[in-house]
């Protein structure tokens, strides 16, 4: 193995066990590393220059796919930020490369937040008007991503025992592992108890993927045949409603924690408690949803100034 193959795999044994990366972070900066040895085909960390870099960045804006379109700069980005974070280590155990501060990230480009209007969030949740259970789930699903603004892998990730109904609260664990306080609306509360009431099984998912519960197994017993749902399955179930409703926009679980984040921000919300109920490591994160706050209060202003 090349010496820089090795303190490749060293660096991502350092972020499972020393930084806590989740399985999905280590696998990504795995590919994005893999991407830049292999194009630089370097063989020793002293081979990285501020000049290959440069180079490697150029080959990332102008790579094409089959379909012949590029690199989002996001995407651009996050190939640069791996490889920062693999310079920083190697500095961090006094092997000789280059300075992990001279490699900058490019301008990123505004990013554009799609969300609901409350109007629309409300056809999105009517649009489910049967009462079998699995219709009782994905009301279920909308009630809770709209009142919680939970990342789609997080609701994927609850149990039945994670959601105090009592109290209205629970805890969840998101990106980097850190813990954060969310709410359930009545409204939430309510279409959770009406799906749970229905369940029979004793799956420990809260959200699961209901099959028929009388399927024969391999030793012909009848048994539950259910399974968690899975991020994918959920942006299905979520696409499937909107499309029902009518709604023209793109509408993902990502959208409706945009919706949960601008509901919060429109109706006076100060911009730190949105940042610690989205989970938000940084306020500059957070503050992608000002301009859309921005363009409320001029709508504000253009409707109730006299001027």
């Amino acid at each position: 193995m090349d010496n820089i193959k090795k303190l490749k795999t060293e660096f991502l044994e350092y972020l499972e066990i020393e930084k806590n990366r989740s399985q999905l972070t280590i696998r990504n900066y795995d590919h994005y590393l893999n991407c830049f040895l292999d194009w630089a085909m370097v063989r020793s960390p002293e081979n990285i220059t501020a000049e290959l870099v440069r180079k490697f960045r150029l080959y990332l804006n102008r790579r094409k796919d089959e379909k012949n379109r590029g690199l989002k700069k996001k995407t651009q980005d996050y190939y640069i930020i791996a490889l920062r974070g693999f310079l920083k280590y190697l500095a961090k155990k006094d092997i000789g490369t280059l300075a992990s501060e001279k490699v900058e990230l490019g301008k990123s480009e505004e990013r554009e937040v799609e969300f609901l209007e409350l109007e629309e969030v409300e056809r999105l949740i009517s649009a489910i008007s049967g009462n079998k259970i699995s219709d009782l789930r994905d009301k279920a699903i909308l009630e809770l991503l709209f009142s919680t603004g939970l990342r789609v892998s997080e609701l994927s990730g609850l149990n039945r025992n994670s959601v105090n109904l009592k109290t209205g609260e629970f805890s969840i664990r998101g990106k980097g592992g850190k813990i954060r306080l969310v709410f359930i609306s009545d409204s939430a509360k309510n279409a959770i108890i009406n799906y749970l009431e229905k369940r029979k099984d004793v799956d420990p998912a809260l959200f699961a993927n209901i099959k028929n519960p009388l399927q024969n197994n391999k030793n012909n017993k009848k048994t539950d045949s259910l399974l968690r749902l899975t991020p994918r399955s959920i942006q299905r179930i979520v696409k499937k409603y909107a499309i029902k409703a009518g709604i023209v926009k793109k509408v993902t679980p990502h959208t409706l924690r945009h919706s949960f984040a601008t509901d919060l921000l429109m109706n006076g919300a100060d911009i730190r408690s949105v940042q610690s109920m989205l989970g938000h490591s940084s306020i500059t994160t957070t503050q992608i949803y000002t301009h859309i706050t921005n363009k409320h209060l001029k709508d504000i202003h253009n409707k109730f100034h006299s001027a």
